[in-house]
């Protein structure tokens, strides 16, 4: 198992297949875009099978999720996805997207094995949507959810950062409307994961306010008590349910002490933790010859060393070099 000094069992492995984005997201990257990885320091998708068939096979992981960058610009994804899908054990599948492509994908990532996606989406408004991402691509978005829950990609998660001035005083007609369609909404608090290093903790907008809008439009009644083990959302059924609203709030309310995931970056590199600091080269070990019971030590010994906690409460927290797009959410 992939244990750690605080007793943690990593379960839930996240895949990031590309640090390509078809986005500018104001909160991930600059306009003109970053420095992509070169082509020979992606993984291969043979190396990507592999090390998701060690981690499945004998190192106890569950769950995997494909992550980017933009994971739909990834050549050969449907193949990935079907080659996992196959394992045994097999892992629950899932992905995370902007959306953009997944009208034309979804149904064939379906039928490869996928079994859900999250899709993010911050408003509503198509204008607001191109100041936040500099692109006008709203409408294929919203085509993609659709496409999503039509394929059978459920439940269709919908993630949203708000942001102050832009969108943050959209969360409640985006629940209304993620109700209305049946998405499972979730709200991000924007991290410090830009590659401008602009984020400023007295400027962002937390999940007591994200709550209190809601609440003004919304009865809200939290789910399963105060205890949610290692689910990054904490949720809360709306008006008695049965929809519900999720609120991940990882600056403000971390949830570190339960934390399952391990995260393996496109080019092949292990972070314990979404603000690490340091990483784990398994791409050297694959192309130097390792053995399989070699690289599932070395990924051990990475996870064993995993910090107790993110260290966003300290006043010394410095962010990662790398941003958001290139370690894969």
């Amino acid at each position: 198992m992939l244990v750690d000094t605080y007793g943690r069992v990593a379960t839930d492995l996240r895949v990031s297949l590309t640090d390509r984005c078809n986005l500018r997201c104001t909160y991930c990257m600059p306009e003109e875009g970053l420095q992509w990885l070169a082509k020979p320091d992606l993984l291969t998708d043979e190396e990507i099978v592999r090390l998701i068939r060690i981690a499945v096979t004998d190192l106890g992981i569950t769950e995997v999720r494909f992550t980017g960058g933009e994971p739909l610009l990834r050549p050969g994804l449907a193949a990935i996805v079907a080659r996992c899908a196959a394992l045994e054990p097999r892992p629950t599948l899932s992905l995370t997207t902007n959306g953009i492509g997944l009208e034309r994908t979804a149904q064939a990532l379906r039928e490869a094995g996928l079994d859900r996606v999250n899709v993010s989406l911050d408003t509503l408004r198509p204008e607001v949507f191109h100041t936040l991402t500099r692109r006008r691509r709203h409408g294929d978005v919203l085509r993609g959810l659709a496409a999503a829950s039509a394929a059978g990609l459920t439940p269709v998660k919908v993630n949203a950062v708000l942001m102050p001035g832009l969108n943050d005083d959209e969360a409640p007609e985006l629940l209304a409307w993620a109700m209305e369609h049946g998405y499972e909404l979730r709200f991000i608090e924007q991290m410090p994961l830009d590659a401008q290093h602009g984020w400023q903790r007295d400027g962002m907008i937390t999940a007591g306010d994200i709550l209190a809008g809601l609440r003004t439009r919304f009865a809200l009644t939290a789910e399963g008590g105060e205890e949610r083990g290692s689910a990054p959302a904490e949720r809360w059924l709306v008006d008695g349910g049965p929809h519900r609203v999720g609120v991940i709030a990882s600056v403000t309310r971390p949830f570190c002490g339960a934390c399952d995931r391990t995260r393996l970056t496109a080019d092949g590199q292990i972070r314990t933790c979404l603000f690490a600091r340091e990483e784990t080269d398994l791409r050297g070990a694959l192309r130097s010859g390792a053995s399989d019971a070699e690289i599932a030590e070395r990924w051990k010994r990475a996870m064993w060393g995993k910090k107790a906690g993110s260290g966003l409460d300290d006043p010394s927290f410095l962010q990662p070099d790398r941003p958001m797009s290139a370690i894969g959410g």
